[in-house]
């Protein structure tokens, strides 16, 4: 079959790993180890990172097993953002870290998206974080009454950069319903739009739960763009998006003369 590959003209290049772009960001919430096994089997090349979704990491069976299933298969492996906030809340900063550390996890989600903290205090988390650990936060509330204007949107984004993130996560949750998107899954453009003039969207990991969500930054920004949330089945669907071998980017990538 790489032969067959090989003949196809007309492909986009995807860079090989490690890779700063093109960056795939696969949720596991919840995985078996076998499962995690197999998904390690057939996405070592294509999966950038897993994040263990919200705070499954400290109740899913064989967990440190699955992160050392993940880390051989070449990924990376942090925990959901979710878990920061349930230690922070409690005033357990320095126990988190040391957990980091037990698991022999080297990345790590700072967020606000549940509970909501000033936004100085996430800047010196972020601070003190990235000493020590590869950090990227997560921008966008869980909250559909929470609603941020561009600016503001840039503004966070910016500032969390500057501080240590080497990415910044816009928000959509896994229903991919909120933060960067409408209430019906539509993208919201305005928003979308106005963050990648700003911020740059190699610096973003746009979360895209969703295959037309995935189709249109793929349309849009090209087969390199940063996309997390990915369910762990859909890993092959969306590096055929990338490539222009599904339906829905079939034409992407293609010159005039032959669409």
């Amino acid at each position: 079959m790489k032969q067959a590959r090989e003949l196809l003209t007309h492909i986009p290049v995807r860079p090989g790993k490690p890779r700063k772009e093109g960056l795939t960001m696969v949720m596991d919430k919840g995985l078996s180890l076998r499962e995690a096994e197999d998904f390690a089997g057939v996405g070592s090349e294509y999966v950038d990172f897993v994040k263990l979704g919200f705070g499954t990491s400290v109740i899913t069976p064989n967990v440190d097993k699955k992160i050392k299933t993940y880390h051989e298969a070449g990924m990376t492996v942090y925990f959901g953002g979710t878990l920061f906030e349930a230690f922070i809340i409690r005033g357990l900063f320095a126990e988190y870290v040391d957990l980091l550390k037990h698991a022999g996890v080297r990345m790590v989600e700072i967020s606000d998206g549940s509970y909501e903290f000033d936004h100085s205090e996430k800047l010196q988390y972020i601070r003190k974080l990235s000493k020590d650990f590869t950090v990227i936060s997560e921008v966008g509330s869980k909250k559909k009454n929470i609603i941020y204007t561009p600016a503001q949107w840039v503004e966070m984004m910016k500032a969390e950069l500057d501080a240590g993130s080497v990415k910044v996560i816009a928000e959509a949750r896994e229903s991919g319903t909120i933060g960067i998107y409408n209430d019906d899954g539509s993208v919201n453009k305005d928003l979308i739009g106005t963050i990648s003039r700003e911020i740059g969207f190699d610096n973003v990991l746009w979360e895209a739960p969703l295959k037309q969500q995935q189709a249109w930054f793929i349309a849009h920004f090209g087969a390199n763009v940063n996309l997390g949330n990915i369910a762990p089945n859909e890993i092959i669907a969306l590096e055929s998006l990338r490539l222009g071998l599904r339906s829905d980017t079939f034409f992407s990538f293609l010159p005039d003369h032959m669409k």
